[in-house]
């Protein structure tokens, strides 16, 4: 079979779900074509992707022109047109309508729509975005949505054939096999980013961006009662990483020495692994997730999850995990000061944890299912 995979701009948890699922179909023998955005390819080292897209170019300009009739031509020449993400399915549904011979169209839904602002003009470019993407849909042979709240958008968007298709974490099984760190690996991974060894840790990993809601995660930090260290992994908006940094000044947790607690940005790391079997919680407080890799990676690492009733995650953590409301930092405070005063609950949770993240479908198995589902929208 031959795929044509579909990607406008990602640093984080898509672009890595693509990744996956790309060497998982190449390693069941099928071809695939990944076009996308030039940062999208730099970011995870994708040299033989086509850097064809067109949305943020201009689909006017010159530049923006030739990508589109690129796409259009490329996706004659293969059986599936697969693309992830909104900007996509509608670059895609294009694409689609102008191919000869046409492919199968899927889409799949990694994010909710953007809600719209206040004025007229905002609610007014939400209801463009809407319509436009609910053509696509349309269009398409099949819709997935990686939790079932996206399930059930798209539907409401008018798709005619719609499936609950869960993205898996290709770090889950190397952490399942992995104990803890021991305490002078430990120390030494925290030292290293100049984050206290000797007091708990409450571990984010997270893009800077809005939809993470970190000014949350701080209030909940200067909220909390039990001394700790709240450090932040991960990188995106350096505007917004400077004001958090600035705000995050001052921050003690449990009114410890100020020499020694607080919160740490320590920026984006290729040792995740190790920061998640350092830590003692692990906390979330976005704003909506669908089925967050890295939940799926620090509850199979072993980690008490505290994270939002929000997209996908309560059908992911329930259970095993704590759920807090979106924007509520004295939930969220509150729950972690819970945690951090009870080390047997922890082990209770993070045992827990570990037995769900146990029962999920490797990246494998997943592009084997997803073989399946192609070859069902295709013809005889």
């Amino acid at each position: 079979m031959r795929v044509l995979m579909l990607l406008g701009r990602s640093t984080g948890g898509i672009g890595a779900h693509v990744g996956a699922l790309v060497a998982g179909l190449r390693d069941e023998g099928h071809e695939v074509l990944v076009v996308t955005a030039d940062s999208t390819a730099d970011s995870f080292g994708w040299t033989g992707a086509a850097r064809l897209w067109p949305v943020h170019r201009g689909a006017r300009a010159p530049r923006g022109l030739v990508d589109w009739h690129r796409i259009m031509r490329l996706a004659g020449t293969v059986d599936v047109v697969h693309a992830h993400g909104h900007q996509a399915a509608v670059v895609a549904a294009a694409a689609v309508a102008r191919a000869l011979p046409r492919p199968r169209f899927v889409v799949s839904l990694h994010n909710d729509l953007p809600p719209s602002g206040p004025s007229t003009a905002s609610r007014a470019a939400q209801g463009v975005l809407r319509w436009t993407v609910s053509r696509a849909l349309r269009r398409a042979d099949l819709v997935t949505g990686a939790s079932e709240d996206l399930v059930t958008l798209a539907s409401t968007l008018g798709a005619r054939r719609t499936e609950l298709a869960e993205v898996p974490s290709a770090g889950v099984a190397g952490l399942l096999d992995a104990s803890p760190l021991a305490p002078a690996e430990r120390e030494a991974l925290l030292e290293g980013a100049s984050v206290p060894a000797g007091l708990p840790v409450v571990l984010t990993v997270s893009r800077i961006a809005p939809q993470k809601d970190l000014p949350t995660l701080l209030e909940a930090a200067r909220l909390s009662r039990q001394p700790a260290t709240w450090v932040v992994v991960g990188s995106g908006d350096e505007r917004l990483r400077a004001r958090l940094e600035e705000a995050a000044g001052g921050i003690r947790p449990g009114d410890a020495d100020a020499t020694r607690a607080g919160v740490r940005f320590v920026g984006a790391r290729d040792d995740v692994s190790e920061w998640l079997r350092a830590a003692d919680v692990f906390v979330l407080t976005s704003r909506w997730e669908a089925r967050a890799l890295v939940v799926q990676e620090a509850m199979a690492a072993g980690l008490p999850v505290v994270a939002t009733r929000a997209g996908g995650l309560p059908a992911l953590v329930d259970g095993a995990g704590s759920l807090v409301p979106v924007g509520d930092p004295a939930a969220t405070a509150a729950e972690v000061d819970r945690l951090l005063g009870d080390r047997a609950e922890r082990a209770r949770l993070g045992a827990a944890a570990r037995v769900v993240a146990a029962s999920w479908a490797s990246p494998a198995a997943e592009a084997r299912r997803w073989v399946e589902r192609y070859s069902a929208t295709l013809p005889g």
